[in-house]
């Protein structure tokens, strides 16, 4: 019987003095242990580990015990006597055993955890590990990060619930498991906080440090990846708690402002593999990019914020924040990234940020970023939300600002779609200028034309896709048509009349040319779709179609001569615009002739 086979190895080492307990005494003391767990009888078994002459075989053998013991607390159900015979005898362990013994047998059980005892593993063995830490002497900073990053490593694995029912339903125990993980290092920040207290000059920095890395590690996971808004059904919303923790902690060690200022990325470690460096500095880079998302979106730790910096400084410091979270394609990073970046313009006055804010390599790079988010992300509501967003951002600058952010764009875009956008804003800014009192240089004169050099032209010339072109041209079209109503050849104030010969050689002409190629391309490629659909007697002939390496839905004929029509249309509504044009110049001109 298992039961009399452990009270005999019991009592051949009571008689032993501890120094000559051998291996085999130990192995033994294990197998018997483990059978007693297995064969029912916990019971029995914590009857001997609470037994005070036992006290020394448990210091020494007892750590061997905690694998079966937590293989038999999962087999056994909630509600049956010998869980909690179980969960007691892990109680006494954790009180009686060797700490530094029985802390290398907990995080091993913790290490060897997977799938979906990963959070129910950690849970149970979180208050024993705290008790075996606070009993540690020698190197207990070292033995708090090693518990803390074996613990996040293993949680990390685990996806991070995101829909309002993922988290209400909270399947594999993660929510409650990160709010438990806090208040297993809270003992750890009451005693860092204290130290500090008593010396100004504290000088134990390791604990701190440790703390510090697993705050940066919780920001990264989970807290990047969660949704962190306010949920209707759910009072008190599990990651929400858990940021709150962590930016509490953060400003209990006297960290929160210095990591928000000065971008400190704590006591990294010098790797001689630059793979390493870089992927710690990616980490870094993202944990205090959820932090600046934590304080200035979901406003965690807003009252120990100092209220004496300039809104155009706050957006400074948050550009680097910005530009990680946007190059992400994740929805939930990236919904972070442009919410951070609009709360950053929102808290500023338009036209108040001054030009040489672009001579920061975030400012060119972010609405770049921007650019590829309004024009590659495949969430309709996040290219919205960026279109805004860029609208924003333009607003905020003062007038050669602005300039110099539409010669950028234009010439890093890359898509005729947002360089229409960026021609429509220089028309609005050209019309401020010419309807206000005050002279604004930069949209009126030599600056102006130097902007219209990029703007009133064709890429290709004759030979551009005017189809892909579209939105630019027509905007373009749209914005010398304005010009010509606007200003007049006597007084000239944008320059446009100066410059005329130079726009119909670079514009005009070459638009001339590129539409008769391209109507003539398209009537006799219509006229070739009409002659093989009656070839083949039917209008169900299809064809496939890629685009971009993907194959597309199959086109009937009949699709096809729609599309082709469609880009007529397109056609001859840019040559309608174009016409227009012209004729004002050609009335202008000849008005002015007249005059004279």
């Amino acid at each position: 019987m298992a039961v009399d086979e452990l009270q005999a190895i019991i009592q051949r080492c009571q008689i032993l003095e501890e120094a000559d307990f051998k291996g085999e005494d130990f192995n033994l003391f294990q197998v018997a242990g483990q059978k007693c767990l297995e064969d029912g009888y916990a019971a029995q078994l914590l009857e001997v580990i609470q037994n005070e002459k036992n006290k020394v075989i448990i210091k020494n053998m007892g750590w061997n015990l905690i694998s079966p013991l937590v293989r038999c607390i999962f087999m056994y159900k909630l509600e049956d006597d010998k869980r909690e015979h179980c969960l007691k005898i892990l109680d006494q362990l954790a009180q009686l055993c060797n700490p530094k013994e029985l802390f290398l047998g907990l995080l091993e059980q913790i290490e060897q955890t997977s799938g979906e005892q990963v959070c129910q593993t950690v849970m149970l063995l979180l208050q024993p590990l705290q008790i075996v830490l606070l009993k540690l002497q020698n190197k207990k900073a070292y033995s708090v990060g090693l518990s803390l990053a074996m613990i996040m490593n293993q949680l990390t694995a685990l996806p991070v619930p995101y829909t309002k029912q993922q988290i209400q339903e909270d399947k594999l125990g993660l929510c409650q498991c990160c709010n438990a993980v806090v208040d297993f290092a809270k003992p750890f920040v009451n005693e860092v906080v204290k130290n500090m207290e008593k010396s100004s000059e504290y000088n134990d920095m390791e604990l701190k440090e440790e703390l510090l890395k697993f705050c940066m590690k919780s920001l990264k996971y989970p807290l990047l990846t969660a949704q962190l808004e306010q949920l209707e059904g759910i009072e008190e919303h599990p990651f929400r708690c858990f940021a709150t923790e962590i930016i509490d902690i953060l400003w209990d060690i006297r960290e929160l402002i210095p990591l928000v200022f000065l971008h400190r990325k704590g006591k990294s470690p010098h790797w001689e593999n630059q793979e390493f460096a870089d992927i710690e500095q990616k980490n870094s880079a993202d944990s205090l990019a959820c932090l600046s998302y934590l304080m200035f979106v979901q406003h965690f730790g807003i009252d120990c914020f100092p209220a004496v910096f300039s809104p155009s400084y706050l957006l400074q410091c948050n550009m680097t924040h910005i530009e990680v979270l946007l190059k992400r394609t994740e929805e939930s990073m990236l919904s972070k990234g442009l919410d951070l970046f609009e709360s950053c313009l929102l808290r500023m006055e338009d036209n108040s940020l001054l030009h040489q804010y672009l001579e920061f390599r975030d400012f060119i790079d972010v609405p770049q970023d921007l650019v590829k988010v309004m024009t590659l992300c495949p969430i309709e509501h996040l290219r919205k939300k960026s279109l805004n967003i860029l609208q924003l951002f333009i607003d905020k600058f003062d007038a050669e600002g602005k300039y110099t952010l539409f010669r950028c764009l234009l010439k890093t875009s890359n898509h005729a779609g947002v360089e229409g956008y960026i021609i429509k804003n220089i028309k609005d800014q050209i019309h401020l200028s010419l309807t206000k009192a005050c002279d604004n240089i930069w949209f009126t004169g030599h600056h102006l034309i130097s902007l219209l050099d990029l703007v009133l032209l064709l890429p290709e010339g004759a030979e551009t896709d005017l189809l892909q072109n579209s939105d630019r041209i027509m905007a373009s079209l749209n914005l010398l048509r304005y010009l010509v109503i606007k200003d007049c050849e006597s007084d000239n104030q944008t320059g446009v009349w100066t410059t005329l010969a130079k726009i119909e050689q670079n514009f005009l002409k070459p638009l001339h040319v590129g539409l008769n190629m391209s109507k003539a391309h398209y009537e006799a490629e219509i006229k070739n779709k009409k002659e093989n659909r009656r070839e083949a007697h039917s209008s169900n002939t299809v064809c496939s179609l890629t685009v971009s390496g993907e194959k597309m839905p199959a086109m009937t004929t009949d699709m096809q001569l729609q599309v082709l029509h469609s880009a007529l249309f397109t056609f001859d509504l840019i040559e309608s615009v174009l016409a227009r044009v012209e004729e004002l110049i050609e009335v202008k001109i000849k008005a002015v002739m007249d005059e004279n």
